[in-house]
């Protein structure tokens, strides 16, 4: 239930694949929406892992084990993972798109998160073992609000244990498991805004929050931060994730009628054109000529633009991702 580091999986405790019967449907029914490529807003629901969601896609588009551990039909990922306990925005690509996850996954994000005071936990969240337990009645609403203002802008968070940074070769998660608990960096993260959406008071108050963050930050640890500077503690209960750069939860579709989409053969009114998902970039369309060698790999003149820059061909497909390199702009993903 965290907000997740381009490239990671927070707390997705070992994320498991969906077994034989999955690969037997496959290849039993053959693919649903074979030829598809782009990207999916999906709305991730409880209660599975992020890569579940990206099983059940497989299946759709046809991609299967094949031989040596290669994938047979298109790769499909995921840009920022999803906890089990958490909904939301989950950005799925699929084809040459995955190769665009870099890119996606770094976009801002924004959360819906619920949090109770007066209770710790060994994972931050609802479902780990109590750590403590406190009388917080006395917080208010106006303590709370102070609170998380209080944590807006650039910030040091330590990465949780169930999260999968990696610490000797190992992901922190697989220590937690064996109940070991190593020492963490802290990592700066930028909190852009905070709003308390309600407060309940009592015992243990329970209350809920919109955080817009950069990616790379853990809600769980923003929670139990906060719970520690009110002095009573803090775990998280709830989260789901709104919106993922461009991405909103307006855009999302769901498992279930994605699959219904693709039984009736319009699974692809779903997918966005990769030139579509990385709109958050700048973009430079180039004439014919121009193409043709991005295509083959070669620069162009710098394009005057600060990071990575989407390269489209005419037509307005997405070519390439380059970045400024002196006089000359460099290719760093080609689509050929």
């Amino acid at each position: 239930m965290t907000a997740t580091s381009p490239g990671t999986s927070p707390s997705d405790t070992g994320p498991s694949d969906t077994g034989p019967s999955d690969t037997r449907r496959a290849a039993d029914t053959g693919p649903l929406a074979p030829d598809v490529e782009g990207v999916l807003v999906v709305d991730k629901p409880l209660g599975v892992t992020s890569h579940d969601v990206v099983a059940r896609v497989r299946r759709i588009v046809g991609s299967r084990p094949g031989r040596r551990g290669k994938r047979k039909g298109p790769k499909v990922g995921h840009a920022g993972t999803l906890d089990p306990d958490a909904s939301g925005v989950l950005v799925v690509c699929i084809g040459r798109a995955t190769k665009l996850v870099p890119y996606l996954q770094a976009s801002q994000k924004t959360y819906d998160a619920r949090m109770r005071l007066g209770r710790t936990t060994d994972t931050l969240d609802n479902d780990g073992v109590e750590t403590s337990r406190t009388d917080a009645s006395h917080i208010t609403e106006e303590m709370v609000c102070e609170a998380l203002h209080a944590f807006v802008g650039d910030i040091e968070q330590i990465p949780p244990m169930v999260s999968a940074v990696k610490v000797d070769g190992e992901r922190l998660y697989e220590k937690a498991r064996r109940g070991e608990e190593v020492e963490r960096k802290s990592r700066p993260v930028t909190i852009h805004d905070i709003v308390m959406a309600d407060f309940e008071p009592g015992e243990q108050p329970s209350t809920s929050f919109l955080v817009t963050c950069t990616a790379g930050t853990y809600v769980r640890t923003l929670a139990a931060d906060v719970g520690d500077r009110l002095g009573v503690g803090a775990h998280l209960t709830g989260l789901r994730r709104l919106g993922s750069g461009r991405f909103s939860i307006e855009d999302a579709t769901s498992l279930d009628t994605l699959q219904a989409m693709a039984e009736e053969g319009t699974f692809g009114d779903a997918v966005m054109s990769m030139a579509d998902a990385m709109a958050d970039y700048p973009a430079v369309a180039l004439d014919e000529e121009q193409a043709a060698l991005v295509s083959n790999g070669r620069g162009i003149p710098a394009t005057g633009h600060d990071g990575p820059v989407s390269i489209l061909d005419p037509s307005g497909a997405l070519i390439a991702v380059m970045r400024d390199r002196g006089r000359l702009a460099r290719p760093e993903v080609v689509f050929n």
